[in-house]
C-alpha cells in the first residue's frame, strides 16, 4: 500500500505490507493513526513454467497432487492432497492429518473417530446406533423388541429347520428298518433263525448277511463287480469285511409261496460239505429278494472255456472228461447220498464253474427241489433251460432224477463237440444239437461232428464210450437212461483208465486199435428211441465204428 497526497488527517507515510491471503482486514483507521504490523501470516508460493503436468513426478512428492497454472507460459505447482499437509515439494512429501488428534472431525460425542489416510471415519459407542442423521443415539424401547423379536423367530425357525432334518431321518431310519424286517419275515427270516438255533444248520459255516453288509461287499452293486448275468439273476464279486472273495447273486424274482422251500434248500446247501460243490456262505433276507453268499470260484464257467475258441484250445480231452467225471459225481452224491435228495433242475455249462486248475464246482441251485421220502416224482411248472430240459418232464410236468440225467447228457455232448445246446445261426438240422449228436450217431458220423482239439489216436475209444454213454442220458424215455450214480461210476472208471493206460501195453490191443483206424466201418442199426438196452450192442457200436481221425471236418 502506498499514499502521497495530503489527505485530512491521514498520516504522512507509504508503506505496503504482503500478507496471506483473507488473514488481513482492511479499516480506515489505518489511514488516521500509526498502524503497527503485529504479525500476519504470509505464504510464498511459486509455479513452474514452461512445464506441465505429465513432468511433475519428479518434483512433487508423496500424498500431492499436481495443479496447472493458467498463464501465457503455463507451467505448474504442487498442492498436498486433502487430508495431508506438509511441503510438497521436499520429501517425504505431504504428512496425513490426524483428525481424530487435532479435533478436526465432525463425529458426535456418542461416536468414536478412527483416523485413516487422507480423512478419517465416525463409528458408534456400544449400546448405540446411528440416528440417520450422520449422529449416534441410544435404540428406542421399541427397536429392541423389534430386534429381539427377529432374532428369536430366526433362531426358532433354524431349530424348526434343524429338528423337521432329524425328525425327517429318523422317520426314513424307522421306515427302512420297518421294511427290512418286513421282507425279512417274509422271506423266511424267523424260519431260518429257528433252524440255526435248533442247530439245524451250522451257524459256524452259514450266516444271515444284513443288507447293509453286502452292499458295502459289492461297493453298492457297482456294474464294475457284475461278474455273470443271464435269465436268472446278476452275480456280484464282493470282498467281506473278514477277507473273503464272494459270489453274490441277486435274483430277478422269487415266488412268495416257495419261501419254506427257499429256506429248506439253504439249509440242505449250507450242509453240504462237496469239493465240487460251490460253497454256501449263507444269505440275506432283508431285501425284497433274497441274495444267496457263495464262494468265488476265479476261471469262469465251462460254457465260457466250451465256446471261446481260444480257451478251448486249451482244454484237451483229459481235462473235459476229468470236469464231466466231477460234475456227474456231484450230482450222484445230490441224488444218492444228500438227505433229502435235491434234484438241481438246471445242469448245463453255465452252471459249471472251474477254478484255476479245472477243478469243476458246480453252482447255482436256485431252481432245485428237494425230494422228500414220500415223494419220487415232483409235479412243477417247467422251468429250465432251453435245449437242456428233459423231453418227457415238458411232456408231464413230472420231474424226476432222471431229468438231471437228460440235462447231463447235454453237457456231455458239448464237451464232444464244443458246439452250444441250441444254435439258431446253423442248418436246421443242426440248432438242436441233441439231435443232431443223435443223428450223426446214428449215421455213423461221429468223428464228423467232434471238437478238433480234443481227438487224437489215443483217446478215439474213450471218446466213443463217452458217446454212447451221453446217448443213453438223452435217451427219450427216462426209465431206459442210467442214474448219475452209474454214470459217474462209468466216467470215473474212464478218468482212471486215461491216468494209467495199461491197455496200451497189450500189443495185441494195440493192434486192434490200429486196425479200427484204417479199416472200414461195419454198418449196425439203432432202435427207435436210439436207447442202449443191452451190452452186446454197446460192444458192437464200441468195436466197429468208423473213426475218420485224419479226415477233415
Amino acid at each position: 500500500m502506498a499514499g502521497n497526497r495530503s489527505t485530512e488527517g491521514a498520516t504522512g507515510c507509504s508503506y505496503a505490507s504482503v500478507v496471506k491471503k483473507d488473514a488481513f482486514e482492511f479499516s480506515s483507521d489505518m489511514l488516521t493513526r500509526k498502524w503497527e504490523v503485529k504479525g500476519l501470516p504470509m505464504v510464498i508460493d511459486w509455479v513452474i513454467f514452461n512445464d506441465t503436468c505429465s513432468n511433475s513426478r519428479s518434483t512433487c512428492q508423496g500424498n500431492t497432487t499436481c495443479v496447472p497454472f493458467e498463464g501465457p507460459d503455463g507451467g505448474y505447482r504442487c498442492a498436498c492432497e486433502k487430508g495431508y499437509e506438509g511441503n510438497p515439494y521436499l520429501h517425504p512429501g505431504c504428512l496425513d492429518i490426524d483428525e481424530c488428534e487435532k479435533g478436526k472431525n465432525n463425529c458426535s460425542e456418542n461416536a468414536t473417530c478412527e483416523n485413516k489416510p487422507g480423512g478419517y471415519s465416525c463409528h458408534c459407542k456400544e449400546g448405540y446406533e446411528e440416528d440417520g442423521e450422520g449422529g449416534c443415539q441410544l435404540p428406542s424401547k421399541h427397536e429392541k423388541n423389534v430386534n429381539v423379536i427377529v432374532l428369536g423367530v430366526s433362531l426358532g425357525t433354524i431349530m424348526l429347520l434343524i429338528t423337521s432334518f432329524c425328525l425327517y431321518l429318523g422317520y426314513r431310519r424307522r421306515k427302512s428298518v420297518q421294511i427290512k424286517e418286513k421282507f425279512f419275515r417274509e422271506n423266511g427270516g424267523f424260519i431260518l433263525q429257528q433252524r440255526i438255533a435248533q442247530g439245524g444248520v451250522c451257524s459256524g459255516t452259514t450266516r444271515i448277511f444284513t443288507a447293509e453288509e453286502l452292499k458295502k461287499a459289492t461297493n453298492n452293486y457297482d456294474q464294475d463287480r457284475i461278474i455273470g448275468q443271464g435269465g436268472f439273476g446278476i452275480v456280484y464279486k464282493g470282498h467281506l469285511l473278514d477277507g473273503r472273495i464272494v459270489a453274490v447273486k441277486k435274483a430277478k424274482m422269487m415266488d412268495p409261496t416257495q419261501v419254506e422251500q427257499f429256506i429248506n434248500e439253504v439249509i440242505v446247501l449250507s450242509q453240504i460239505n462237496h469239493r465240487n460243490i460251490v460253497k454256501l456262505f449263507g444269505c440275506c433276507l432283508e431285501t425284497e429278494i433274497p441274495l444267496l453268499v457263495y464262494e468265488f470260484i476265479s476261471n469262469g464257467t465251462l460254457s465260457e472255456h466250451l465256446h471261446n475258441k481260444e480257451k478251448a484250445s486249451k482244454m484237451p480231452w483229459l481235462i473235459r472228461l476229468k470236469i464231466a467225471s466231477e460234475a456227474a459225481e456231484v450230482l450222484s452224491y445230490l441224488h444218492s447220498a444228500a438227505s433229502p435228495p435235491i434234484i438241481h433242475r438246471d445242469v448245463k455249462p453255465a452252471n459249471i464253474l472251474l477254478d484255476s486248475d479245472y477243478t469243476a464246482k458246480v453252482s447255482d441251485f436256485g431252481a432245485s427241489r428237494l425230494v422228500l421220502q414220500d415223494q419220487t416224482q415232483l409235479i412243477t411248472m417247467v422251468q429250465g433251460t432251453l435245449g437242456y430240459l428233459d423231453p418227457e418232464y415238458m411232456q408231464t410236468h413230472q420231474l424226476t432224477e432222471k431229468s438231471d440225467v437228460y440235462s447231463f447228457g447235454v453237457v456231455l455232448v458239448e464237451l464232444l463237440t464244443g458246439r452250444r445246446a441250441v444254435f439258431f445261426d446253423g442248418p436246421e438240422e443242426e440248432r438242436n444239437l441233441s439231435l443232431h449228436f443223435l443223428s450223426s450217431l446214428k449215421e455213423n458220423r461221429l468223428f464228423m461232428i467232434l471238437d478238433d482239439n480234443i481227438v487224437c489216436e489215443e483217446n478215439t475209444e474213450e471218446l466213443q464210450e463217452v458217446a454212447l454213454l451221453a446217448k443213453r442220458c438223452l435217451n427219450v424215455n427216462g426209465e431206459d437212461r442210467p442214474t448219475m450214480k452209474e454214470v459217474a461210476v462209468e466216467l470215473g472208471g474212464l478218468r482212471r483208465a486215461a491216468k494209467h493206460p495199461w491197455i496200451n501195453n497189450n500189443s495185441e490191443t494195440s493192434m486192434e486199435s490200429h486196425a479200427l483206424l484204417v479199416n472200414p466201418p461195419i454198418p449196425f442199426e439203432y432202435d427207435a428211441t436210439f436207447s442202449m438196452t443191452t451190452t452186446t450192442e454197446y460192444d458192437s457200436l464200441k468195436h466197429h465204428m468208423k473213426l475218420p481221425v485224419a479226415a477233415g471236418r
